[in-house]
This record gives C-alpha cells, sequence and structure tokens, in this order.
C-alpha cells in the first residue's frame, strides 16, 4: 500500500526515556522520565506512552471531524472529547507491547449516531490504521 504523502516532520530524541525529545523545526519539546511501574524514577517530564495518547486522541478528533465533513453521519460537537488511555507492558511473546482504550465523548449526539461515526473514524484515522492488527484497540462512546 503507498501513501500519498502531503506533510511530514521529524523529532529527535535524546537519552532515551530519561531524555529529551523535540521535533526539529524547534516547535515542539519535551523532557522525558521513565515511570516508576517501567523501573524509573517517575517525576517530571512524560513518557512516550503519554505523547502516543495524547496524539493519538486528538488525531481521533481530527478523523471524526472528516468522517463527518463527508455526510451521512452526525457533526462533531465542539465540545466533543477523546480520552486515550495507552497501557504499556511485557508481551507473552517477549518483549514489550501496547494496547489503547479511546473513550469518546460526544455531548448531544445520539448513541447510535455516536458509535456510528466512531466506527467509521477508526477506519480512516491513521494512528488506527497503523495500530489495525498490531495492537488491541478498544473503542467506546461514554
Amino acid at each position: 500500500m503507498s501513501v500519498n504523502v502531503l506533510y511530514k516532520t521529524a523529532a529527535r530524541a535524546t537519552g532515551g526515556r530519561d531524555g529529551q525529545s523535540g521535533t526539529l523545526d524547534g516547535n515542539f519539546s519535551v523532557k522525558l522520565a521513565t515511570p516508576k511501574e517501567l523501573g524509573g524514577a517517575g517525576g517530571e517530564g512524560s513518557n512516550p506512552e503519554q505523547l502516543f495518547a495524547s496524539g493519538y486522541a486528538a488525531c481521533f478528533i481530527g478523523a471524526m471531524k472528516f468522517v463527518a465533513s463527508q455526510g451521512g453521519t452526525a457533526k462533531v460537537p465542539a465540545d466533543a472529547t477523546v480520552t486515550a488511555t495507552v497501557g504499556i507492558g511485557p508481551r507473552s511473546e517477549g518483549g514489550f507491547g501496547l494496547e489503547v482504550a479511546l473513550a469518546v465523548s460526544l455531548p448531544g449526539v445520539e448513541r447510535a449516531a455516536a458509535e456510528e461515526l466512531v466506527a467509521k473514524a477508526h477506519e480512516v484515522c491513521p494512528y488506527s490504521n497503523a495500530t489495525r492488527n498490531n495492537i488491541d484497540v478498544k473503542l467506546s462512546v461514554v
């Protein structure tokens, strides 16, 4: 499958989970810290799972807006939210794996219409497409 790339960005990390990362254009920079649950000191700083959760949540709202713009589904209210919960841990096959849960709130949208919109967005969202058949992604309308 090929992709007609319309936008690219690049980021560089140093120091791994206890370092820093940022985009090469300087628009984004973050201090990194390993959570205690993964053997780190915790403390100030973000971790890759938090960054992934933030990106996936924002992208999924964009995917819902795209689907709604194509017609045939509910509109996305201005106060819509997506809470992405990302878990990490050892896999039974070795190495580490991720799991994701997306909790979508669409105030004022009938449940059946909200579920249809979420399902269609999951088909077009680039994060969903990147994770499909790789990690477990659970969707819920809250």
